[in-house]
């Protein structure tokens, strides 16, 4: 199975991020690919189809460095809470060999793709653990453990909240992937929420005709932790 290459536009959309050319990052996103669809043929990690693959895993999975790129340019560590087949947390462990990054979900056949393809791609920045958030939170290592954590989930900020709290580090933030309508369905609970802080990003447009998005970025009091 060969994919498609990606298109110009999606070419420079990763060139933006990187703030350099692309060619070295696009040749370990096509291994991620390649292995992620074969594997997909027997376990289901995607519903995404292979011509969507650059616009709405990779391009996505990446966008963060254009708005937070004082994360990547140093090492940091970064967790993906509910990372599914390894979105964001492979793309940007590829892409930024400097973070450290560690990949959680409660499903283990997702944990072992992740594994699996991080040593594909050469990843020694990749950790993926299994277990449930707020259940490893409350140990060592990971307990305020991380400058950010990511999520791509569609949990409701309450939920995330929750969940990823006691992940973050005493400067640290939960950043979260979100549509304008997902944001807009959310602010009535931010603006009450008495526990922290929160900010979102201009929207911006995915490459490809691929949708909106923005960034919801919350910080919690220290006393939370």
């Amino acid at each position: 199975m060969s994919l498609p290459a990606p298109e110009t536009e999606t070419s420079d959309f990763f060139r933006k991020c990187l703030e350099c050319e692309p060619g070295p990052f696009i040749e370990k996103m096509e291994i991620l690919g390649e292995f992620l669809y074969e594997t997909n043929r027997q376990v289901n990690l995607t519903a995404i189809k292979e011509d969507r693959f650059w616009n709405l895993h990779v391009a996505d999975s990446l966008s963060p460095a254009l708005y937070f790129p004082e994360l990547f340019r140093s090492p940091h560590r970064i967790a993906d809470l509910g990372c599914g087949a390894g979105f964001p947390s492979l793309v940007l462990a590829a892409a930024f060999s400097d973070i450290r990054v560690t990949a959680i979900d409660s499903t283990r056949k997702k944990i072992d793709f992740v594994n699996q393809a991080a040593a594909k791609m050469g990843l020694p920045n990749l950790q993926g653990v299994h277990g449930r958030g707020n259940e490893l939170a409350r140990k060592s290592p990971f307990k305020n453990g991380y400058d950010a954590v990511f999520a791509r989930a569609v949990a409701s900020a309450d939920v995330l909240i929750r969940e990823a709290g006691g992940f973050i580090g005493t400067k640290g933030s939960l950043i979260v992937f979100r549509t304008p309508e997902q944001y807009g369905s959310e602010l009535d609970f931010l603006k009450k929420w008495k526990k922290g802080i929160f900010r979102s990003t201009e929207i911006f447009e995915l490459p490809g005709q691929a949708g909106s998005r923005l960034f919801l970025q919350m910080k919690q009091m220290r006393e939370m932790h």
